[in-house]
């Protein structure tokens, strides 16, 4: 029996420290040890984020982020720009149509990204936009979006910037302040190396603007101005996953250790090693401009990319994940983010090529993992 190691973009592996923390006895969460540690945690999460605005923990999965966003920010009946590049996108859409939003889709095939002036003309089109909403990593397709110039080009507007961050934030650069992003939704799960549970949301003084005029808000749990009454007492309006919450600041203080700049150079490093594998293997990259936080693979012709991804994990114990809906058996995801390093990245290119090899396909063993040493000792 192989050991299992884990390659999904989420959920992704937690450290040992921050696991040990969860074993402990749960205690209660309405103490000063809880609101210490809360305040702790939100002081580092403004540090990942490189911003001074209020951050919000939700006790939800990333999606319960990204409804508050929605469901704060806009009343039905309202116009929102959607920058779509893959499923990630269309969650944003599914949200948005759940609260009645008139919803003006910018769309770009699977594996492209959509564009600074794609952006621009349809704000030009559409003045009355309350938000703009993106997708830092669009995980679907390994997809990394432009989020400076979004936000350079919405800045100039009364429009707020709405950004995905769930699968981004902590593996590559993201300034939230510099970048004029208003709103940034994460989750505990990827780069933040926590199990699920804990959603996180920044938010700028235009956006609280936004939100407080919003007489027509639908929604009592994600009332982000529940959440920011309680911020100078450092507690939460409901009860929070306070056993999360102590264990995410375990895992914060491993990345302030390291140092942000540190943290995505590190994820660069192993993006660009991970790429020139693939390369070396006869293999194509899936996504127009790919991110450091994964690494998205054609399926080659003539190999069934779902048995695959079985034989991967049964006979070498490498969970890679699947493409979703449509792209399923035609895509492989590799995750290089948060508790990862690159010899994990070596060890899981060379478990692929194995498995290339037990399925027939025509390569050098050895050729990927000698690539991907080659960019991780290039200067």
């Amino acid at each position: 029996m192989p050991k299992s190691r884990l390659f999904t973009p989420g959920p992704t592996p937690v450290p040992e420290e921050t696991l040990l923390e969860l074993a402990k006895p749960v205690t209660y969460h309405r103490t000063s040890e809880q609101k210490a540690a809360l305040a702790e945690v939100i002081e580092n999460l403004k540090y990942v984020y490189q911003t001074t605005n209020d951050v919000i923990v939700l006790t939800s999965s990333g999606t319960g982020g990204m409804e508050a966003a929605v469901s704060n920010v806009l009343a039905p009946g309202q116009k929102a720009i959607l920058l779509t590049a893959g499923r990630w996108g269309e969650r944003w859409r599914g949200v948005m149509k759940g609260f009645g939003i008139n919803i003006v889709a910018v769309e770009v095939p699977y594996g492209k990204a959509v564009q600074p002036a794609q952006l621009e003309a349809a704000l030009a089109e559409h003045p009355d936009t309350v938000a703009v909403f993106s997708t830092l990593s669009e995980t679907s397709t390994g997809v990394g979006h432009d989020i400076e110039a979004f936000g350079k080009i919405v800045a100039k507007t009364n429009a707020l910037l709405v950004v995905d961050g769930i699968s981004g934030l902590g593996a590559m650069e993201c300034h939230t302040d510099k970048w004029n992003v208003d709103i940034l939704v994460t989750g505990s799960q990827k780069a933040l190396m926590l199990p699920p549970g804990l959603a996180y949301v920044s938010v700028s003084p235009k956006a609280w603007k936004v939100i407080e005029g919003n007489k027509a808000s639908k929604t009592f749990y994600f009332d982000l101005k529940r959440y920011k009454a309680k911020l100078p007492e450092f507690d939460t309006p409901f009860t929070p996953a306070n056993t999360l919450i102590k264990a995410q600041l375990v895992s914060l203080r491993k990345i302030k250790a390291e140092g942000i700049e540190n943290l995505w150079a590190r994820h660069n490093k192993m993006g660009a090693a991970a790429r020139a594998a693939v390369a070396a293997m006869g293999l194509e990259l899936f996504a127009e401009r790919p991110n450091s936080g994964l690494t998205v693979i054609k399926v080659p012709a003539g190999i069934d990319g779902n048995d695959l991804l079985k034989n991967l994990e049964k006979k070498y114990g490498y969970k890679l994940a699947n493409g979703q809906d449509d792209m399923k058996g035609k895509i492989w995801r590799l995750s290089h983010m948060g508790y990862v390093d690159a010899f994990d990245v070596i060890g899981a290119i060379s478990a692929l090529e194995l498995a290339l090899l037990d399925a027939g396909f025509k390569l050098e063993a050895g050729a990927g993992v000698a690539a991907a040493q080659k960019a991780l000792a290039a200067k």
